[in-house]
């Protein structure tokens, strides 16, 4: 991963934990329910904001490594990673 990359997801990551603390202290609080869904939505959010971060390193760094300089079967895995990510598909 690149340093910048792991600074952005870093910053992202401590957003993200502020988010969820949030969502705990309005359960816990009992807030209106509308309002701790808000919240759920926004660390959800964030949460893919940050997954689309990783993936375009990982294209950026891995996938075009594997495609300069590997061999067909280093390459094929490379794109069944991404399709099996970018489809929901579990390992």
């Amino acid at each position: 991963m690149k340093s910048k990359t792991k600074k952005l997801a870093d910053q992202r990551l401590a957003r993200i934990e502020g988010q969820v603390r949030a969502v705990r202290r309005l359960v816990e609080e009992d807030q209106y329910c509308v309002n701790v869904v808000r919240q759920v939505q926004a660390a959800r959010s964030a949460l893919s904001s940050l997954e689309t971060l990783i993936i375009e390193d990982h294209v950026d760094t891995c996938v075009e490594k594997a495609l300069a300089k590997g061999s067909v079967s280093e390459r094929r895995e490379k794109v069944t990673e991404l399709v099996d990510i970018l489809t929901g598909k579990k390992k």
